[in-house]
């Protein structure tokens, strides 16, 4: 195989690069220093000579690079990004008519604002309402009798949904919910969520045996094989019967077979402080399994477990070595247009939506995701996380927060404010991508601070919309972009 550097020279002598930004043509040896300058920026190495050659450099947009690359070596934050260039801002797209009474909804809501929302033509309007018609509509005969009509009869297939409807997520809202409002109904459907084949029904069995204290239901849950549902019964558990329980998280450390980051996670943190004499053991040893992977999104697990056996950050195994940069990442740099386009599989709603990589301001990030895409690591994966006034975040192989990519991805920080419409790196503390991907719903000019912009959804924003909760992506690819 040849050598990476090798590899980037061949790429970048055979590759046309065009001319940019009415700026003008760049040689293969102004290529090159824009590689060796995003190399410079993703190794964090702010002595890397091309950077002082490339802030000499007669063609602005070589200079701007290095500056900015400079920029984020030096400050996490960069908080120096808006002294950068303007860069061109996405596309506005103007927003559902639904969204605006599903903003209307919010926790003061009375009941007499939740309960037509119930019946509202667009499922994320009800689903919200479900959710606080817990608290606000006791003694409501008419709202109990419609979320008993989501749960009763059990939905038969939870695995599609018509564009515009819902398969399991409607039963899954009610249970929580009658559990507060109607709690005899809920302990009666109880044990057929808890032992539905559709894990996330399961889950609703866990967060309505929480409301209802049903803490024999809970530890059942526990030990379910999916990791979603034991994350949510442990939560539940340690909140319910602290200590008590402790045998029940020690099951989860131990169980090496089915290994589930984000059920590690909690059942250690409920683990810290117990009175067993065994526990400090049983996280250590969990955290030495959790050691061994070279996973660096399951850095999470491993400092949780540490704080549970009394361990030290020393102990951690050190982050994955980093490849350079993909060779793509110069000519995206450089203003490539290179579009994706994200095809949802029929079962769940179907339809298309178009990104435009952001190059321009994540040329690494973007060239990373685009390599990704080529290896069709996101064809099959899922929404797992839907807000619908604010994210929708998928790209997780095991449908949670927890799960993500083996080499994380370091931020590039911009000008962009996250306005509806952009396409974000997941990540959980600085220099921390998972390569999970997040679109803003709304403006979320809040996220600028913490999170990188990568891409644009240019075509589609209505089929982003109507994206639901597990929602499975059947590829993506790259695209054409338009004459």
């Amino acid at each position: 195989m040849l050598p990476a550097m090798l590899r980037t020279f061949l790429f970048l002598l055979l590759l046309p690069l065009p001319a940019l930004a009415q700026g003008a043509r760049l040689g293969t040896a102004d290529s090159t220093l824009v590689a060796n300058v995003l190399a410079a920026e993703d190794r964090r190495d702010a002595s890397d000579p091309a950077l002082t050659r490339a802030l000499k450099h007669g063609d602005v947009r070589i200079r701007t690079l290095a500056a900015r690359a400079l920029g984020r070596i030096n400050d996490t934050l960069f908080a120096s990004r808006d002294s950068l260039p303007p860069v061109a801002p996405p596309p506005v797209w103007p927003e559902p008519a639904w969204r605006l009474r599903f903003r209307a909804l919010t926790p003061t809501s009375d009941c007499g604002a939740v309960k037509p929302a119930l019946s509202d033509s667009a499922w994320p309007v009800r689903l919200r309402a479900a959710t606080l018609a817990g608290t606000r509509c006791t003694g409501d005969a008419d709202v109990t009798a419609t979320l008993r009509g989501w749960i009763d009869p059990m939905p038969k297939n939870t695995t599609k949904r018509a564009a515009g409807g819902v398969s399991w997520h409607a039963a899954a809202a009610a249970l929580p919910a009658l559990a507060r409002l109607e709690p005899a109904t809920a302990r009666a459907a109880l044990p057929r969520f808890a032992t539905h084949n559709a894990w996330p029904l399961r889950r609703a069995a866990a967060r309505a045996a929480a409301v209802l204290g049903d803490t024999a239901r809970l530890v059942s849950l526990v030990a379910d094989e999916n990791g979603n549902v034991q994350e949510a019964a442990i939560e539940a558990l340690a909140k319910l019967a602290g200590h008590e329980a402790d045998s029940a998280y020690i099951e989860v450390l131990r169980d090496q077979k089915h290994p589930h980051p984000q059920a590690a996670r909690v059942a250690g943190d409920a683990l810290r402080g117990s009175p067993r004499d065994d526990a400090t053991y049983e996280a250590r040893k969990a955290f030495e399994f959790w050691n061994r992977r070279p996973v660096d999104s399951e850095r999470d697990v491993r400092r949780y477990l540490l704080a549970a056996s009394g361990g030290s950050a020393e102990e951690e195994r050190p982050l994955n070595k980093r490849e350079p940069p993909p060779p793509e990442a110069v000519t995206l740099a450089l203003g490539a247009d290179v579009r994706l386009r994200v095809t949802m599989q029929g079962a769940s709603g179907g339809g298309a939506f178009v990104v435009r990589l952001r190059g321009d301001v994540a040329p690494i990030m973007a060239a990373r995701i685009l390599a990704l895409v080529r290896k069709g690591y996101y064809d099959g994966l899922t929404w797992h996380r839907v807000e619908h006034d604010f994210v929708i975040q998928g790209g997780s192989a095991g449908d949670n927060e927890y799960v993500g990519y083996d080499t994380y991805l370091h931020d590039e920080l911009g000008t962009l404010d996250h306005p509806r419409g952009t396409v974000g790196m997941s990540t959980r503390g600085h220099d921390a991508g998972d390569a999970q991907w997040f679109v803003n719903l709304r403006d979320n000019p809040r996220l600028r601070r913490d999170y990188t912009v990568f891409g644009e959804v240019v075509e589609g924003m209505d089929v982003v919309d109507g994206i639901m909760e597990l929602d499975r992506i059947a590829r993506i690819e790259v695209v054409r972009p338009p004459a």
